[in-house]
């Protein structure tokens, strides 16, 4: 269980795992991005199908646990966006593994775990290397979304990282120390 003064391995090791994960998939999606590096899509969407739960049961923990109590007082404003920061950053990384997965399976690219089809893709029947849309207008709103969702979880973790250094070296108020684990003398 979650403490004021500690929290607990689980809370920590989710924590810093779907950082991990978070970090590396949206750098990786932007290289893809802006570099049309299409040979590594397939590594891409593997691993969002494969951390999919792991995502899952972050954000389940976290409501279940609720949110850990401040170490210290904090502006109205100040709570207010550490709020919508943490809740963004939840619905956020639930909703772009789906919508990347509503996006690649509707537009026909199909998508699976390193070979192993889950949806498979919609081949052209004439023309080689070309794929037909499942469902053409669900995929542009997958897509639009998984590219919005990645850019403002750059965003809110750009913020969540600001936020996390204030405290640590600003307010000095052990929120960094207890998100690493250790215990903070309150």
């Amino acid at each position: 269980m979650d403490k004021r003064h500690a929290l607990s391995k689980v809370t920590v090791g989710l924590h810093w795992l779907v950082a991990i994960v978070m970090i590396s998939m949206l750098t990786l999606g932007a290289y893809m991005s802006l570099l049309e590096a299409y040979g590594v899509y397939d590594i891409h969407k593997s691993i969002g199908v494969l951390v999919f739960p792991l995502l899952l049961a972050r954000v389940l923990w976290r409501l279940k646990q609720g949110w850990p109590k401040p170490l210290s007082r904090y502006s109205t404003i100040e709570h207010l966006l550490a709020k919508l920061t943490h809740w963004g950053l939840l619905i956020g990384i639930i909703a772009l593994p789906i919508t990347g997965m509503l996006y690649s399976g509707a537009s026909g690219h199909g998508f699976g775990i390193f070979g192993l089809t889950i949806v498979p893709s919609n081949d052209h029947p004439t023309e080689a290397g070309q794929v037909l849309p499942y469902h053409a207008p669900l995929s542009i709103i997958g897509e639009t979304a998984h590219e919005w969702l990645g850019y403002s979880l750059m965003v809110l973790l750009m913020l969540h990282i600001a936020g996390a250094l204030k405290h640590h070296l600003i307010d000095g108020d052990g929120t960094l120390k207890r998100m690493l684990g250790q215990r903070v003398e309150l």
